[in-house]
């Protein structure tokens, strides 16, 4: 699966960016489709992931009440739409997918060796 992202950019703090994910599959259907974000020297972290089946969401504790992912599975599309963005949130924004199976998703979205596709990033800077 190739992934795409687009939509990273500069903003100031209190700002709102979309960030999108194009998928190169035949169906979203079946997939986990999450946001890992990194800064230099770090591991990636979890951000947020939906189940394009039935639309399950999940969001690590620092971004749950400001980020909203969302997907649009005609369009092979997942969005991330981040609002009252703070200078933490600045890091390299990734896209992955994987067929996680639904029973497992739970334990499992979070973790980055799971996703076998990743896409190249898009930078995310906010200012104070």
């Amino acid at each position: 699966v190739q992934l795409v992202e687009s939509g990273g950019g500069l903003v100031q703090a209190g700002g709102s960016l979309l960030l999108s994910c194009r998928a190169s599959v035949f169906t979203l259907d079946g997939y986990a489709i999450a946001w890992f974000r990194q800064i230099p020297g770090k591991d990636r972290e979890a951000v947020s992931c939906i189940m394009a089946r039935d639309g399950t969401t999940w969001y690590s504790n620092s971004v749950k009440g400001r980020f909203t992912i969302s997907s649009d599975n005609a369009k092979h599309t997942v969005s991330l739409q981040m609002n009252s963005l703070k200078p933490e949130d600045t890091a390299v924004y990734y896209c992955a997918a994987e067929r996680i199976p639904p029973q497992l998703a739970d334990n499992y979205w979070s973790s980055a060796p799971v996703y076998g596709s990743w896409g190249q990033g898009t930078q995310v800077t906010v200012s104070s």
